[in-house]
């Protein structure tokens, strides 16, 4: 195997000889585009947490589908300054819209994702 760097020099990925016999031929796919795969991080990133998780369950058992603030922080035992970041989270991902009534801001999941989001929460196998 001969490969294009220096003499001494290390690659970080291992040179890969594609007449290998071991190697079968090239996959032939195309990779998730850039940008739908960045989304997804987020959203992933941001149900990877077991306080998001649940706030993402309560707000999809809530009788109207929706919940202040006020709501979260006695069931989940947190503050609520801890609540609010993580419904930003929730926000900036995609996974909660939010509507200010009187002083009070409710929080409920968004209708685009709601399907995606019970059956990752209740349809566990």
């Amino acid at each position: 195997m001969s490969s294009a760097l220096p003499p001494g020099a290390r690659s970080a990925l291992p040179f890969v000889d594609r007449d290998d016999a071991d190697c079968g031929p090239p996959l032939g796919v195309e990779p998730m585009p850039r940008g739908e795969a960045e989304a997804l991080a987020r959203i992933l990133k941001a149900v990877a947490d077991p306080t998001r998780l649940q706030m993402l369950s309560m707000l999809l058992a809530a009788p109207d589908g929706e919940a202040c603030v006020c709501d979260l922080t006695a069931p989940l035992a947190r503050q609520q300054p801890t609540i609010s970041y993580h419904l930003k989270v929730l926000s900036d991902a995609g996974l909660v819209t939010k509507r200010k009534r009187g002083t009070w801001i409710w929080y409920s999941v968004h209708r685009d994702r709601a399907a995606l989001l019970n059956s990752l929460l209740f349809e566990r196998a």
